[in-house]
């Protein structure tokens, strides 16, 4: 359910300096407390609920891979919220702008109230430099900033469609891929292991690559884990299993080191940085790769395509240090 979200540019615009010849006193005095709002998107228009009910329904086959949707959600609430503050600073923008009109026009005669009450854009009136010279000029940044907060508010709006249609296009390419997702998690839970590379990985494991968990990997994500660092190569150290409510927590997944942690890496480990997730890319089906996450981007099996993810804050927790590989 999309709501068109509307500006106040889309209604009808009255003549600059309308005038009435009777009671215009009385009508102005009035006018001041009964400046009707301009039309705005209204923030329901995100409906991010009716998303958010479709992907529970997605959990349980998808098994933790929502994690796209997830960033994408909090961005479109965090719009949305950023959205209904702007549509509080506007109504009390456009307040302090039509007591301007009023009080003009009772010291001078000059009567912009008219298009203030009934006209559908009051700020654009304002816009003439003309009738700007003849306020003050606190009066003239109070005018310039209801201007400037039309313009924000339209942006907001515009990134809170953007947002929505993101979400609302990745869950609808999860659903129809659901049946295919189920058959293809069975096949990977019957095979337990990849197959074999075409060129086959030579050597061992060398211990100083051996990091925290590094033996509680499943045998599918031990066998990824493998190939990667004979293929590609790490340098440092690889994690894998730690008790958590995450796909380490199961052994499903293992993090690549690139650089000490909480520092980001040198010019040529984040080039091996980049080597690793795309040979996991590149392998994603033969390895069963369910998701790699590496410099603040999640790249998801099902779509196929590189998600923002939002800012968590650390080096490492944006995965700058580090690539993380989930499988399944």
């Amino acid at each position: 359910m999309t709501r068109n979200l509307g500006s106040p540019s889309s209604r009808p615009r009255r003549r600059r300096g309308a005038r009435v010849r009777l009671g215009v006193a009385a009508v102005c005095a009035a006018a001041v407390v009964t400046v009707p709002q301009a039309a705005h998107a209204d923030p329901e228009g995100l409906d991010i609920d009716e998303l958010n009910a479709r992907a529970e329904e997605l959990e349980e086959t998808y098994d933790g891979e929502l994690l796209q949707f997830n960033e994408i959600e909090e961005r479109a609430e965090q719009a949305q919220q950023d959205l209904e503050e702007v549509e509080e600073q506007l109504d009390r923008s456009r307040s302090g702008v039509a007591q301007i009109a009023a009080s003009q026009y009772m010291s001078t005669g000059f009567d912009p109230t008219l298009d203030v009450v009934f006209g559908s854009d009051p700020e654009d009136f304002f816009t003439d430099v003309a009738m700007v010279e003849q306020v003050g000029r606190s009066q003239a940044e109070q005018i310039s900033g209801l201007v400037e907060l039309r313009e924000e508010r339209e942006e907001i709006a515009r990134e809170a469609e953007e947002e929505l249609a993101e979400a609302r296009e990745l869950i609808e390419d999860l659903e129809e891929q659901r049946d295919e997702v189920e058959a293809l998690i069975e096949e990977y839970e019957a095979a337990q292991v990849p197959e074999e590379p075409a060129t086959p990985a030579t050597g061992t494991i060398p211990a100083s690559v051996r990091g925290w968990g590094f033996d509680g990997a499943t045998p599918r994500m031990a066998a990824i884990r493998d190939e990667i660092i004979l293929n590609v190569g790490v340098p440092y150290e690889v994690g894998c299993a730690r008790n958590s409510n995450d796909d380490h927590g199961t052994g499903q997944a293992c993090d690549f080191m690139v650089a000490a942690i909480g520092t980001y890496p040198s010019g040529g480990n984040r080039s091996t940085g980049n080597a690793i997730a795309q040979y996991a890319i590149d392998n994603v089906d033969r390895l069963g790769v369910k998701y790699v996450i590496w410099e603040q981007r999640i790249w998801h099996a099902q779509n196929r395509q590189w998600v923002g993810m939002n800012d968590r804050g650390s080096v490492t927790e944006n995965h700058y240090d580090h690539v993380h590989i989930s499988s399944y």
